[in-house]
């Protein structure tokens, strides 16, 4: 609970100021700034659903109360219209607004700071010289309560904890695994999510050098899966071709399907970068140090078809708390019976699903909740939660009989958890 107190301070509120007078910034300039964007994915926190682009107001609900993300639009009393460059990247590098207000370190400064000069500037440009369009929508204070709310420690956390050095390539390795660390260190703020918090909220490690970096990590409600080289426990045993394509489209049939943040980064950021971006995440991804963390080990054996559903076929109902019957009546008509999926993988097998087979339930349990929403391209990919058709011991019973039938067998959920978990 204290790590998603912590997550809940998320988005400090930007002030407002007056107007910035800018000269046109060059097209060129501007596509570049707005690949950047895409590659930072600053519109999952910055636009809340039905919303205006990058105008803020995304709730985001805690035990503590809510917290509500800020206006990034060009607009001089509500926005960062008023922001000079050296503003900007100040923000984006320290944390620190234009009046000095700290920002809570879950805003991803602490990668942002990797950010080069040249593509500040473009990001710069982007945002408040032309390329984003000015929403006058007034930021909403979190109802963050007192002492929580107080920011003066946040100067003693970034001594601490915070690195403000943008990226220096490694001349030992090769412009494609510079690239790749680059972005994952940088704009994609991979670790932000996957790699493990220490005591004070803060990433165990900011890159390939450190103990831990990007070994998994549990984080509102959602655990984000070890994504270091490691056989068992990481990407091991996907193909650079397996991760490109798990991160422009979100899906790898027999291997994973990206839903909750992971969904969202797809659909907002990568599916927009470029082949050889993505390339380049592979290349790095697979040179960072190997961690096991017990996931999937070589005895675990990847489930089996539910031969029991076809039974029930035709016949009453008698039991709602049966995972079969659960199963039957709310999964297989996509899924199939067997848990293989169908339609080329649009429907996604359960079997070899690294949500199911995982070593804790949370994802699942999300994913059954809230469902799946990813468009990709031409493509969008549903699947509709069940928190207002089942209840907490439902979910349960059809949880625990996902991971029994198709997934990882010694896992269990209870309602209890499930009932934390449907909280916001």
């Amino acid at each position: 609970m204290k790590a998603l107190a912590l997550l809940a301070l998320l988005a400090a509120p930007l002030p407002g100021h007056a107007a910035n007078s800018l000269d046109p910034a060059p097209q060129e300039l501007l596509q570049r700034g707005e690949y950047l964007a895409r590659a930072g994915d600053c519109a999952a926190c910055h636009t809340a659903p039905g919303g205006k682009p990058f105008a803020g107001g995304l709730p985001l609900a805690t035990p503590l109360g809510a917290v509500y993300s800020t206006n990034i639009t060009p607009d001089p009393k509500t926005g960062i219209g008023s922001y000079s460059y050296d503003d900007f990247a100040r923000a984006l590098r320290d944390g620190v607004a234009k009046d000095g207000i700290r920002l809570y370190p879950a805003m991803p400064y602490t990668a942002y700071a990797k950010i080069n000069d040249d593509d500040m500037r473009a990001l710069y440009a982007w945002f408040l010289n032309g390329g984003v369009q000015a929403v006058a929508q007034p930021n909403q204070d979190s109802d963050i309560a007192w002492p929580l709310d107080v920011r003066w420690p946040l100067a003693i956390w970034n001594l601490l904890f915070h690195d403000d050095q943008v990226y220096q390539p490694n001349p030992k390795q090769s412009a494609a695994w510079n690239r790749g660390a680059y972005l994952v260190q940088g704009l994609a703020h991979c670790g932000t999510c996957h790699t493990p918090r220490g005591m004070a909220f803060q990433e165990k490690a900011m890159n390939e050098r450190g103990t831990g970096y990007l070994a998994g990590a549990a984080l509102g409600g959602w655990y984000a899966f070890n994504i270091t080289p490691d056989t068992h426990s990481g990407i091991g045993g996907w193909s650079d071709a397996e991760l490109v394509q798990y991160l422009k489209t979100g899906g790898v049939p027999g291997k994973a399907q990206a839903a909750g943040p992971m969904g969202e980064a797809v659909e907002h950021s990568f599916q927009y970068l470029a082949e050889a971006d993505l390339q380049a995440i592979a290349t790095y991804l697979r040179s960072v140090p190997a961690v096991s963390d017990g996931e999937r080990k070589a005895r675990f054996q990847w489930g089996k078809p539910a031969e029991d559903v076809i039974t029930l076929r035709g016949q009453d109902v008698q039991n709602q708390n049966d995972g079969a019957r659960l199963y039957l009546g709310n999964c297989a008509s996509c899924h199939s019976w067997s848990g293989e999926g169908v339609k080329d993988g649009y429907y996604p097998m359960l079997l070899k699903n690294s949500a199911v087979g995982a070593l804790q339930p949370d994802n699942l349990v999300q994913v059954v909740l809230g469902g799946v929403h990813r468009k990709v391209g031409d493509q969008e990919l549903f699947m509709p939660g069940f928190a207002g058709t089942l209840n907490d011991e439902q979910i349960a019973t059809l949880v625990n009989y996902l991971t029994a039938q198709f997934g990882n067998p010694e896992i269990k959920v209870d309602s209890a958890r499930v009932a934390e978990i449907r909280q916001p």
